[in-house]
Parts: structure tokens; sequence; C-alpha cells
């Protein structure tokens, strides 16, 4: 897929989720708002969080496409990294709001306070949330994983969660306005597990991108199989100072190699380009390769 197309693929899905989020933000705040629940309330503060999200992925996605220039040697790939980053802390941020408004409303009903109950028309608008965002996740997950694309799949992650949140959400609204008013503290409490959850894909996703950013080599089954793929030729000999790493959807390979002392340039290099469409072929056509050829004397 080149560049253009991926470009397009990752801008439509995420037009898609963005019309969705807005669409299910405002029913959430007005189905909470007329159905007295508060976490109806709280889960669509979620739902506009997604759509902020989605706003960055529209923007970084734009940038990290933007080919090589005068100030960015190995392109703009990064940019899509901290958008994955972002999302990351976004989703954070969001679960810890969660948690900490769901504990007082705990700490209120342990207190002797009562709950307000929901009405049926938040019951409705959570079910309908859950299967709007899984369905969302599915189509955006998919076009992540075609595009290669680590921002729109911690998107379509992000998705999910609001799935999450809202599964949470519908437990407590069924709890308190089927069982009664004993039983509305399965609200807060369901939220409180959601939020656990949306924080442990958070920190999946928030830890990988600072890896990355922070220059972090590839994963050493990765850097075994570069290795493979190069000394298939048997010219080259003592392959060294391997040094791999991300750049967003793409990846960046130093390396020494050793060939014949009396080999001619023209040789050299026709070795050289061999191995670098080897790699490309298993990593991608955008994929960044130096190699520094040393002489090698045969014993």
């Amino acid at each position: 897929m080149n560049n253009n197309s991926r470009e397009k693929s990752i801008y439509r899905i995420t037009l898609i989720g963005t019309i969705v989020n807005v669409i299910l933000t405002v029913a959430k705040f007005l189905a909470g708002f007329f159905g007295h629940s508060g976490a109806m309330i709280a889960d669509a503060v979620h739902s506009c969080s997604d759509f902020f999200t989605d706003i960055v992925v529209l923007l970084f996605v734009h940038i990290s496409a933007k080919p090589n220039d005068k100030s960015h040697d190995f392109g703009h790939g990064k940019f899509e990294t901290l958008a994955t980053v972002i999302i990351g802390i976004a989703l954070l941020a969001v679960a810890i709001g969660i948690i900490t408004h769901n504990a007082q409303l705990i700490v209120q009903v342990i207190n002797g306070q009562t709950i307000a109950a929901p009405s049926i028309i938040a019951l409705y608008t959570a079910a309908i949330s859950i299967i709007a965002k899984e369905l969302l996740y599915q189509a955006t997950v998919k076009v992540g994983k075609n595009t290669n694309s680590p921002a729109v799949i911690a998107n379509a992650w992000h998705h999910r969660s609001d799935a999450f949140s809202s599964v949470g959400t519908l437990i407590g609204i069924a709890g308190a306005f089927f069982l009664g008013e004993k039983w509305r503290i399965l609200d807060p409490i369901a939220a409180i597990v959601v939020g656990l959850f949306i924080i442990k894909v958070a920190i999946e996703l928030i830890i990988p991108g600072l890896n990355e950013l922070l220059e972090k080599s590839l994963p050493d089954e990765e850097e075994t199989k570069i290795l493979k793929i190069i000394t298939e030729n048997p010219s080259i000999k003592d392959p060294h100072n391997l040094k791999t790493r991300k750049i967003g959807a793409n990846i960046a390979i130093d390396l020494h190699i050793r060939l014949d002392e009396n080999m001619s340039v023209k040789e050299s290099h026709a070795i050289t380009v061999d191995i670098e469409n080897k790699i490309r072929q298993e990593y991608g056509p955008a994929t960044q390769i130096t190699l520094h050829v040393e002489p090698y004397k045969k014993p």
C-alpha cells in the first residue's frame, strides 16, 4: 500500500469514527441529563475524549505521511508514534477521572446517601453505544493493521475502551433500574472495574510508544531475522554493529558487513542492493537501510 492510499484509508475510518463519536457524545449527555444518570454523563465524557483523539490522529497521520525533507532526514514517522502516546495519555487521564468520580459515589452510598435512580432512556443509550463502538473498533483495528499504523490501532482501542465503559454503565444502570435503590452502587463499582481495564490498555499503548521515541532497538527475534536474511548471501562475512529502531510504522537498520577485499566496487554495490531489496521485501519499501562495507581478507 503506497503512502497516498494509506493516508486515505486512515482518514476515511477516522472521519467515520469522529462522526460516530460526536453523535454518541451528544446522545449520552442528553440521556444522562434527562435520564438522571451520572454514569451516563461520565460515559459521555469518555466518548468526547474519543472525539479529541480522532482529531489527534487526523493531524499527526497527515504530518507523518510527509516525505523526508531538509529538517527531517529520516522522515516524519515519529509524529505518528507521538500521536499514539498522546492517545494513551488521554486514555489514562479519562480512566483516572472515571475511577475518582465513581469512588466518590461509593463513599456517598457508604455514608448513607442515595444515588439518583436512572431512567430507561439511559439504559437504551448504553446498549446502543456498546454496539456502535464495538463495530467501530472492529473496522478501525482492521484499517490499522492493513496500514501498519500504531496510531490507528491505538485509536481503535480507544473505541473499544468506550464500549467497555458503556458495558459497565449498562450493568450499573440495569442494576439500579431493575433491582431497586440498594443495588444502585453497582453503577460506580462496575465503572471502577472498567476504569482499571482502561488504565491497562493505556499503559500498553504508552510504554511501546515511549520506547520508540527513546530509540529502543527492535526485539531480539527481529534482529536475528535481519541477520539471517543478510547471511543468506555467502559473499557476506561477519555482519556486525547492527543497530535498529522504529520510525513510526517503518524501521531503520544500520549494519557493517565484510566483503572480499579484491571485489570490485560494482560487485559490492550489487550485493548491498540485493540485501536492501530482500530486507524491504520483509519489512516494507519505506525501510531505511544503511550498510557500511569493510574489506575481508581471505585466509
